[in-house]
């Protein structure tokens, strides 16, 4: 969704209201980006405002960079999950650069790597990322006989997406496997068919995230994490930003954070309140995204049920 469709929504109501139609812009829109956890945050935000602020909350799907840019033109008031460093070139545009958008200080810690199945580390004797560097290491990948593997490194529009295309190239597996990027429930399911047929696989992982409770993990060996190595550079910030990137070491820990509009301290200083003080954990989010992805709970049902369990937590973001 680009950001023009927010405008040309906005354009239509306004044409609603002087037709004499009645309508009611809700008080907070939170954008979704696609994985499960920012999911499950934005249900239980929504329900949190709602029964304890009585505002109208709405969910809207949109990519990252969509979302930064609604919630600096007014389009959009939440982020439920911002992923630093992942998103640090977004933070310093609408944070620090503009001042258009708050960060909550409570980050939920999670981890980024490459992960194989215990029975693909046995089958093949994996051990450490740069393995894959070896082509015959790489051939037990393949699975469409072309000599080369496969590696799922995340979705379409994930920043940790193109930095592991920054990475296959600075450790040089890109030379040995193939990059796929695919949505994560396809991805997910791939995992489940090589589980099933003991077949080797290997993929990007994530926590806080269900898939360490689904499978038996062995994340894949890096040199630690070095600033001094790791400049990456996003592709909105400059076209030759694979060229010029490297990332050859392991990622740092990385911090789940809540962004949302600072205009929100003017017309709802409840909802600013609130949102700046939000404060979950790893845990926490994990259980959430296996409730909804693992057992199919229904987002808006369980996020209602979340929050009645958890009153006391709920309460300490409402003081």
């Amino acid at each position: 969704m680009k950001l023009k469709t927010f405008l040309a929504n906005a354009a239509a109501a306004t044409a609603i209201a002087f037709s004499g139609v009645a309508y009611a812009a809700p008080d907070v829109i939170i954008g979704v980006p696609n994985w499960p956890s920012v999911r499950v945050t934005a249900h239980v935000l929504k329900v949190v405002m709602e029964d304890n602020l009585g505002l109208e909350v709405e969910l809207q799907n949109g990519t990252n960079p969509v979302v930064f840019e609604a919630m600096d033109s007014g389009a959009m008031q939440v982020h439920p999950e911002v992923w630093m460093p992942n998103q640090v070139n977004l933070n310093n545009t609408y944070v620090k650069e503009k001042g258009t958008v708050r960060m909550n200080p409570n980050g939920v810690a999670g981890d980024q790597a490459m992960c194989v199945t215990k029975g693909t580390a046995e089958r093949t004797g994996i051990v450490n990322l740069n393995d894959l560097t070896d082509p015959e290491m790489a051939k037990n990948f393949d699975t469409d006989g072309d000599g080369m593997g496969e590696i799922w490194i995340g979705a379409a529009g994930w920043a940790s997406t193109n930095i592991e295309k920054i990475r296959a190239k600075s450790y040089g597996y890109d030379q040995t496997m193939k990059l796929k990027e695919m949505d994560e429930t396809l991805a997910l399911a791939e995992v489940d068919n090589a589980v099933a047929q003991n077949t080797d696989i290997v993929f990007f992982c994530y926590t806080p995230h269900h898939m360490f409770a689904l499978y038996d993990l062995v994340i894949l060996k890096e040199p630690a994490y070095d600033a001094a190595k790791w400049n990456v550079i996003q592709p909105t910030d400059d076209p030759e930003w694979l060229e010029k990137s490297e990332a050859p070491t392991a990622w740092s820990t990385a911090y789940l954070h809540i962004h949302y509009a600072t205009a929100l301290e003017t017309s709802n200083p409840s909802a600013a309140a609130l949102l700046s003080k939000v404060k979950l954990d790893t845990a926490a989010v994990s259980a959430m995204t296996y409730a909804l992805v693992v057992e199919k709970q229904d987002p808006a049902e369980y996020a209602k049920k979340w929050v009645a369990e958890n009153g006391a937590l709920v309460d300490s973001w409402l003081q």
